[in-house]
């Protein structure tokens, strides 16, 4: 193996490694979005079922029906 051959093995070994760090960053970012979109879909879930309720529903009970 000659020098030159050793850096160009360094050389793409350093390419593949960056290649995985961008994929990576690039799940995390994906994952994260996701995250975020679903946290807002729950609050927004969360804030229609609590100004649906009536207070009023289930507080008296109709025994001569």
């Amino acid at each position: 193996m000659s020098v030159l051959d050793l850096d160009m093995s360094i050389a793409a070994m350093s390419v593949g490694m960056h290649q995985a760090q961008v994929q990576q960053n690039l799940g995390v970012a994906v994952l994260k979005e996701a995250m975020d979109s679903s946290g807002q879909g729950l609050e927004t879930m969360l804030s229609s079922m609590t100004e649906s309720l009536d207070p009023n529903l289930g507080t008296m009970i109709d025994v001569l029906a």
